[in-house]
């Protein structure tokens, strides 16, 4: 099969194009053939091998977790999927070796979910990282609750954007972080928007003068103590961007693959409840592109790698 994949640790040029091994699958896994899978900075941060003391890389390593595609060959103990069923998944292992970036990945059926039928293949691809992430945080970490002044930041980004939907869902008032050329999106989203940077303890503190109920950090240094610094005296702090949320009283979350959760986000898409934003689609011989332009750290919503490519 086609795949993307690096044989050590690096930036973007270590990234190559060319023929791997088809997957082999296991009996609790599906065969599933891509049609897409995302691009999500910790794919770029685990890649440069700022996570080894977590993820242990087998190289060569193809990258990815996030994947859409078509059942073609479940496993001998499955019964939950069939041969031309459509999913999505967060197929995560604890390890780097066996990512999404290819023409076909062996997926545990643990991490997999129904697509939503009312999402393209490349909109799929986006909703497993990002909603479970904001899923998880939200309502296992941080426990909101309906009326509570939510914080979220970089809210125009994939998790952000996800984030602000699922609060807003959840009947909190949200207030998003955001430069000013995403101020009308992150309104769409349904988020009060404020400009990050210098100065933004001060404009939270004015747009919620009582303080914030639950802060969700996801980029960490100055956002995390702003953060800190405006929350109410029972206020609730996470991060999935920096681990320093330990020493504000916080806690520090890792997304973990679930199919509840994520057949849960499957239904609120189909619902239209929550939106995936796609910004940009790459072909799959351009990932190393798509991750280049990810580590600008200037998206809105999610950059999609297209294996059946459509031009």
């Amino acid at each position: 099969m086609k795949a993307i994949s690096y044989s050590r640790y690096g930036s973007a040029d270590v990234m190559e194009y060319g023929d791997r091994p088809d997957p082999k699958v296991g009996p609790d896994s599906v065969l599933v053939k891509v049609r897409a899978a995302s691009v999500n900075p910790v794919d770029w941060k685990a890649r440069e091998g700022y996570l080894q003391s977590g993820l242990e890389a087998v190289f060569p390593v193809i990258p990815g977790w996030d994947v859409s595609g078509v059942v073609v060959q479940p496993g001998l103990a499955v019964d939950e999927f069939a041969v031309g069923d459509e999913v999505i998944g967060y197929v995560r292992e604890d390890f780097l070796s066996r990512g999404t970036f290819a023409e076909y990945v062996a997926a545990p059926v643990r991490t997999l979910a129904r697509k939503p039928l009312s999402l393209s293949f490349e909109e799929a691809a986006g909703l497993p990282l990002t909603g479970l992430t904001a899923y998880q945080v939200l309502h296992r970490t941080l426990r909101i609750r309906e009326g509570e002044t939510v914080l979220v930041h970089a809210a125009a980004g994939g998790v952000g954007s996800m984030a602000v939907q699922l609060a807003r869902h959840a009947g909190c008032r949200v207030i998003g972080t955001a430069g000013p050329h995403n101020h009308d999106h992150v309104r769409q989203l349904g988020a009060e928007p404020v400009e990050y940077g210098e100065g933004l303890t001060d404009r939270l503190r004015a747009l919620a003068p009582e303080g914030i109920d639950a802060a969700f950090d996801t980029v960490g240094g100055d956002a995390l103590k702003a953060s800190a610094d405006t929350l109410t005296p029972d206020g609730r702090l996470a991060s999935v961007a920096d681990s320093e949320v330990f020493s504000y009283g916080g806690k520090y979350a890792f997304v973990r693959p679930d199919t509840a959760d994520l057949t849960h986000l499957a239904e609120l898409a189909e619902q239209g409840i929550v939106r995936v934003h796609v910004d940009r689609v790459f072909p799959l011989e351009l990932a190393a592109d798509a991750y280049r332009l990810n580590e600008e750290g200037r998206t809105r919503g999610k950059i999609i790698v297209a294996v059946e490519w459509e031009s």
